[in-house]
């Protein structure tokens, strides 16, 4: 475990970053969602205007141009109730699916798209009222948070302020305009005082974006410690991969002893190296490095050599130079082919010459 007394001085790792965003940790600002979502509404009202007002106005003119004609019934009431429900399906549903596509679409914009089910796992520790307690009122965080929301609300109320003041001075003439007149009046000081509190609400929404991006990436900032710890939990330990690297070998020279006794030849130094050599003429483009060893192990090879009656050569400068430029299953290289060339064309003819003597 890291120690908890080193400053955090290191850049978050791409590990670490991933890790926090599959547990839904993101640099995102929620203000910044707020203003999308408020500008877009407002554009949206904007930009179907004229069918809202359409739509209103024609019922408008349908109820009260209606009033005389018709008695007040419960068939009525319930028409008008139909006309009303669908008047306002007809006006607010398109907004409500504008404004949730642009919700989901500011989201995305800021964390981008990326589906973790470990954000929503549960944890008692999330559940544990004590904790979340302490966590919603008695942290540094939700004193920021309070902070925040009385700036932006003093913000937003200056503005409102400002806006309301110097429509209620222009109101005092609207005793002398037509009703048209005023009903403008009314919409053109709505919008108006609509976008000032939206360009309000922009430069919070981009201070705290800006805020909100410092945050996430000093709150993700790394100890040394950390980084090596997970370093080690990535590479794994040296203890573990020293293990690891023991079992590999010791199945190497098991396969290494398997094949040993398919060797023409063994040449040694003779006491501190062993190499055994196999040709097969038609089938090896040169002579193959069958098994190697220094020390124990090179005098393991000897002794299996001396069981299957493998031929044992002594050429110590022969015998390093092999041990030192290959490896198992390793052609010898060209430079030592005359030297290995001539121990095997002796062994060849020490065979040849004791068969021909059995004959």
């Amino acid at each position: 475990m890291a120690d908890s007394g080193q400053d955090k001085t290191e850049q978050p790792t791409p590990k670490k970053l991933t890790d926090a965003r599959d547990k839904g940790q993101v640099a995102k600002s929620m203000e910044l969602n707020s203003f999308v979502i408020f500008t877009s509404g407002l554009l949206l009202i904007f930009s179907f205007r004229d069918m809202l007002s359409e739509k209103i106005g024609g019922t408008a003119k349908f109820i009260f141009g209606s009033l005389e004609t018709f008695d007040i019934t419960k068939n009525i009431v319930e028409e008008l109730s139909v006309k009303g429900g669908l008047l306002y399906f007809n006006i607010l549903a398109p907004l409500y699916i504008g404004l949730v596509i642009i919700a989901l679409v500011a989201g995305f914009g800021q964390a981008g798209l990326k589906v973790s089910l470990k954000a929503i796992k549960p944890e008692m520790k999330k559940i544990d009222p004590m904790k979340g307690l302490k966590d919603k009122i008695f942290s540094t965080r939700s004193l920021f948070e309070l902070i925040k929301s009385l700036v932006k609300l003093s913000i937003i109320g200056w503005v409102i302020y400002m806006v309301l003041s110097g429509v209620i001075l222009e109101s005092t003439s609207l005793v002398s305009l037509s009703v048209i007149e005023i009903l403008v009046f009314m919409v053109d000081a709505s919008m108006d005082f609509l976008w000032k509190v939206a360009i309000a609400f922009a430069l919070i929404a981009v201070t705290d974006f800006i805020y909100q991006k410092y945050k996430f990436k000093k709150d993700m900032m790394m100890t040394k410690q950390e980084i090596k710890d997970e370093s080690k939990e990535s590479e794994g330990s040296p203890e573990v991969k020293g293990k690891i690297r023991s079992q590999m070998m010791m199945a190497g020279r098991r396969r290494m002893m398997k094949e040993l006794p398919t060797a023409d030849v063994v040449v040694t130094n003779p006491t501190h190296f062993a190499v055994a050599l196999r040709y097969k003429m038609g089938q090896d483009t040169a002579p193959l490095v069958v098994a190697k060893g220094a020390d124990a192990l090179a005098r393991k090879i000897k002794e299996i050599a001396k069981e299957n009656n493998i031929p044992i050569v002594e050429d110590p400068p022969l015998a390093r130079a092999i041990y030192k430029m290959c490896e198992v299953n390793d052609f010898i290289p060209e430079k030592l082919f005359k030297a290995v060339a001539q121990i095997l064309a002796h062994i060849y003819k020490v065979k040849n010459g004791k068969r021909n003597k059995i004959i």
